[in-house]
């Protein structure tokens, strides 16, 4: 793989996010936009990115970007990539894509179109046709086509790295790990020394991607298959360098609790925790939100509660959020409180005047991160 653009994209919002981390890891970012960064890379950058990104959501390699304002332009062109030198002879394609142009008015069609210069050339090449379909466990290739600008790319992520790979019991509407990480680089969970507290924790995603964190335990380390070991000249020995210079922690400073008062969703949050590695990490129990142990000292709090998607919902849920403004007055003075919500009006139901408010969609809901200062005594 020779050295070329790395596009990593994002879910929308959290592009800021994926900028600070990347450059944490020592990138120079050549072109940030609202779904993503572009940097430059190879082999071990490729899966670099894919091992430690928290908030991305896949890394694209550029093959070759051209001009097309037709199908069969696109077709002419996508067949001259030398992909017999590009793919493993055994394989199986799956190609996305994001099409917007008067050309393709339905997406699929341009994805056949690209398969077919692919296959057509592996033919000629090589004498056999690969196989296609959508499952995303071998090589996937990735179509950029707005107006007649087409990009072509490996996504060398194959299935999204939006998830970490851990949570096998969901609960329910469990929030995106890229999202909780976003929330929490968000929050400054910079120092690990302090408690994180995450009542009404669900399944646990805020409170592993915590821990995670803390320990510098990388979200990709315990996958098994990515995109990139589906492309001619990928190199087990790399891969396994870069697992062996993985560096993290069996023990954490910080105190790290959740809490729910439904046991379903402790066993579950226990379970998911147990895959991460990071159960030991973690205080469970099992109790009302308003009844969770807050250790002394300074520290965050977290909740993620339901936001009231459905008719009749909201009504209920505003004593809830009441609640929660006198368990950030009453239990976490001396912390950060941090309310994560999709709707702004239950949102004053909390009683306390904001720091700040970070926007972030959660699927195609608009939500805010909301920031409280929870002094000791009053605020002078």
């Amino acid at each position: 793989m020779r050295r070329s653009k790395l596009v990593i994209n994002c879910q929308p919002s959290l592009s800021p996010f994926l900028k600070k981390e990347v450059e944490g890891l020592g990138y120079r970012i050549l072109k940030a936009e609202k779904n993503g960064v572009t940097v430059e890379g190879g082999w071990k950058e490729v899966m670099h990115l894919n091992l430690n990104l928290r908030t991305a959501s896949r890394v694209l390699w550029l093959i070759k970007s051209f001009e097309a304002n037709h199908p069969d332009k696109m077709y002419e062109e996508a067949k001259k990539i030398p992909w017999h030198k590009l793919l493993p002879e055994k394989t199986k394609i799956s190609v996305q894509s994001y099409v917007k142009n008067d050309y393709i008015r339905d997406g699929r069609f341009a994805n056949l179109k690209l398969k077919d210069a692919i296959v057509d050339r592996m033919q000629e090449e090589t004498g056999i046709r690969p196989d296609s379909g959508n499952d995303k466990d071998h090589t996937v290739v990735y179509l950029f086509w707005h107006l007649n600008k087409v990009h072509v790319y490996f996504d060398t992520s194959g299935e999204t790295i939006t998830k970490h790979g851990y949570r096998k019991l969901p609960f329910k509407a469990p929030m995106l790990e890229s999202l909780a990480s976003a929330c929490l680089i968000s929050a400054g969970w910079n120092d690990k020394k302090e408690a994180f507290i995450n009542p009404m924790c669900g399944s646990g995603t805020l409170a592993i991607e915590a821990a995670l964190m803390a320990a510098g335990i990388p979200p990709g380390l315990h996958r098994d298959n990515f995109g990139f070991m589906h492309i001619d000249g990928y190199d087990e020995s790399l891969w396994k360098e870069a697992l062996a210079n993985v560096q993290y922690k069996d023990r954490i400073k910080s105190s790290i609790i959740a809490t729910d008062w439904n046991g379903d969703a402790i066993e579950a949050a226990k379970a998911n925790a147990r895959t991460a590695g990071v159960e030991k990490m973690i205080d469970f129990d099992k109790v009302p939100f308003e009844k969770t142990f807050v250790p002394s000292g300074p520290g965050i709090v977290m909740l993620n509660p339901e936001y009231g998607e459905r008719l009749g919902e909201e009504t209920m849920l505003k004593s809830v959020y009441k609640d929660i403004g006198d368990f950030f007055k009453q239990s976490c003075r001396g912390k950060t409180g941090f309310i994560f919500t999709g709707n702004s009006s239950l949102a004053k139901s909390i009683g306390l005047r904001t720091k700040s408010r970070t926007e972030f969609m959660n699927a195609r809901i608009e939500c805010r991160l909301l920031e409280y200062e929870l002094y000791e005594g009053s605020r002078r």
